[in-house]
């Protein structure tokens, strides 16, 4: 069995500019695990109001898909 966690070091020092969620996801595909977040679609968000340093995020960034917001999934 594939050790997960040598992976991940493998991929981040592969893909250092690369999102956390996308080395995760890579990881778990390389091992066969499941999706550990889904993205969560857009039409389930009322209201966001994210603020990030000096950028503000609302549900207008996330249907223009300028931002993502993922979750853990239940699985």
């Amino acid at each position: 069995m594939i050790d997960r966690e040598k992976v991940l070091v493998v991929l981040r020092r592969r893909f250092p500019a690369a999102r956390v969620e996308d080395i995760a996801a890579a990881a778990n595909a390389i091992v066969g695990l499941e999706p550990e977040y889904e993205l969560l679609p857009c039409a389930e968000v009322r209201r966001l109001e994210c603020v990030a340093g000096a950028q503000t995020y609302d549900v207008s960034d996330l249907a223009a898909g300028r931002s993502r917001i993922l979750r853990r999934s239940d699985a």
